[in-house]
């Protein structure tokens, strides 16, 4: 099988060849730039509890490096403080949470860091994996498709024909793949511009987030937030009008004199400028993110981020989603509802986002007539910021699947448990195969679908006594039986569960179906629905996953691929990429043409 190619190494881009190689699928990473990414601290990234989560899976170590969980959300209107919320630093935290401080469970804490401290994580993690190549100084310029893959030419000193098996696009708002598609990119120019600075000083709220609306002090921007990161760092947003004038260095270094001042009692602590910039915020959405084998992810699909939420958050959710249904298609073939539903999934959620904060907008920024229309808004427009910011409720909250063309038809053994059908499950600790316990997340990514075992009091009995006493030895043998790869975990509780329930989720973390018990012909039929259905290329037994002697899967695919080139080309560039395919994959020819497998 040819690798997956992939156009754009920002964050996104880098994620997606990650979590591939993690299922056993190469690819080739053609990265536009010269592999470095400038230092910008005022350039920063907010990530949900479960997206940093899946980040770590990955390997990127920045993360608990170079930033930072907040430690609280404070918010302020004029001179009071209105909401004040203490977050969960762990992953214990859960985005289904209540403000009652009696209850059991805290808003998971967002993790905020530099974007080129995480791209450079990433980078460093991608050193370490036989299975990508990164291309530097690649800029593409032609994509062909035929029945087997695609081919994709890019320019630069090594000016190279590569093909894959499927191309996708994460290169950014401006994407080449997204034009050479023709797909259209409608939505709103500068729906927000904000002021941005990075500095080094002491603040009365160390370690939490705070967003003030509407600030005292003469001169100030209607909306003001700050965000900690480490070393004594915080980035300052000032929210700017649409269409005001240029924000001159003068103009900026007053705003930040007047803004601490502000927060510190009438005095301007000692400060350092590191960075500073102005952000201008676009809501567009893709038409399409599907053509035959080329896919869009990240800005090159969609671009939101007013009112708190978070463009790039969303395009990790676009490789937490895609990632295992490609491999799935690369390792056993699949059918085309499977990588359909990538579109209709994602899609349908970004969408439902962005009417979110366009429809908050007009409330927040004065307005008022569409208030009754987004769920959740009669709590105040504070409340409303809040979410989008910590991560909940429309702007805010992971998004679920309930529409998913995977979703399996109802049966009769099916059981309500707390996260509906289609949502993320909570992240509750397991018991995995070999006797350890994990958090459920750990065990997300892998490319294998999870069977939970609701099973109290197994934490307090001998694994070599439970693993073959009541339920287990039917469920493992249902589980033997699915269509898919499957792993048996066990957990003593689950919200809204009942004993001996069984929860089928997805590779992502998304629940699929619970079932009161074990019930082995609709777990299979909830498996089928959720690889999208029978496969259609060559069996799984004759898949390429590893090798005897040792040897890298990668390379093994590529002598396979190297030997097909000639007869799967198929298109005018496909005869010269198929010329001279070395080991590596790269022609030393002097026509400079060459195929990666």
């Amino acid at each position: 099988m040819d690798p997956v190619i992939i156009v754009g190494a920002g964050p996104v881009g880098l994620a997606l060849s990650l979590a591939l190689a993690a299922q056993g699928v190469p690819s080739v990473v053609l990265d536009e730039g010269s592999g470095k990414d400038e230092p910008r601290p005022a350039r920063s990234v907010v990530l949900r509890a479960d997206m940093a989560a899946m980040v770590e899976r990955l390997g990127c170590t920045t993360l608990r490096d170079e930033g930072v969980r907040w430690v609280g959300w404070r918010g302020m209107r004029r001179r009071q403080v209105v909401r004040h919320l203490t977050l969960d630093l762990g992953l214990g935290g859960t985005e289904e949470w209540s403000e009652d401080p009696a209850a059991p469970s805290a808003p998971a804490a967002p993790l905020h860091i530099p974007q080129h401290a995480l791209a450079r994580g990433l980078r460093d993690a991608i050193a370490h994996q036989k299975l990508i190549r990164l291309v530097t100084e690649a800029r593409l310029d032609t994509i062909e498709q035929d029945p087997d893959g695609v081919v994709a030419h890019t320019r630069g000193p090594a000016g190279t024909w590569w093909r894959g098996s499927h191309l996708v696009g994460c290169d950014g708002a401006r994407s080449t793949v997204r034009k050479l598609l023709g797909i259209r990119f409608p939505g709103r120019t500068a729906v927000e511009r904000h002021a941005v600075a990075a500095l080094r000083t002491e603040l009365p709220w160390p370690g939490e987030a705070l967003l003030h609306r509407q600030p005292p002090w003469r001169g100030a921007a209607d909306e003001i937030t700050a965000r900690p990161l480490p070393d004594g760092v915080w980035r300052i947003d000032w929210l700017l009008p649409p269409r005001g004038d240029l924000v001159t260095p003068d103009a900026l270094v007053g705003r930040i004199r007047e803004t601490l001042a502000g927060w510190c009692d009438g005095v301007t602590p000692p400060y350092e400028l590191i960075d500073t910039g102005v952000h201008t915020l676009h809501h567009r959405l893709a038409r399409r993110w599907r053509v035959d084998r080329v896919l869009l992810a990240g800005d090159a699909a969609h671009l939101l981020g007013a009112v708190g939420t978070q463009g790039l958050d969303e395009g990790l959710r676009d490789v937490d989603n895609l990632a295992w249904k490609l491999a799935h298609t690369w390792h056993h073939g699949a059918s085309e509802r499977l990588l359909d539903s990538y579109q209709s999934e994602r899609r349908a959620a970004v969408a439902h986002r962005l009417r979110g904060a366009d429809q908050s907008l007009p409330v927040l920024r004065g307005g008022g007539g569409l208030r009754t229309y987004l769920p959740g808004a009669t709590r105040g427009h504070d409340a409303l910021l809040t979410d989008g910011h910590v991560g909940r409720g429309p702007l805010g909250a992971p998004p679920a699947y309930p529409h998913s063309p995977l979703a399996p038809p109802y049966t009769e053994g099916r059981t309500p448990v707390g996260t509906p059908e289609g949502a993320p499950v909570e992240d509750v600790r397991v018991t995995a195969p070999d006797g350890t316990t994990v958090r459920l997340r750990d065990r997300l990514g892998q490319g294998r679908l999870l069977v939970l075992l609701v099973a109290p009091g197994t934490g307090v009995w001998d694994r070599r006594h439970w693993r073959g006493a009541g339920v287990m030895p039917r469920l493992e043998e249902a589980v033997a039986a699915l269509p898919a790869k499957a792993e048996v975990l066990v957990t003593e509780a689950y919200p809204g569960a009942p004993a001996h329930a069984v929860l089928l989720v997805r590779p992502d973390g998304h629940l699929v179906a619970a079932f009161a018990g074990v019930h082995p012909e609709e777990l299979y039929a909830a498996a089928d629905a959720a690889r999208g259905g029978s496969p259609t290329d060559e069996p799984e037994d004759e898949q390429e996953t590893g090798t005897e002697d040792g040897t890298d899967p990668g390379a093994k695919a590529a002598a396979k691929a190297g030997a097909k080139a000639g007869t799967k080309a198929g298109t005018k560039g496909g005869a010269k990429a198929a010329a001279k395919v070395g080991a590596a994959g790269v022609s030393t020819g002097s026509d400079r043409t060459a195929d990666m497998h």
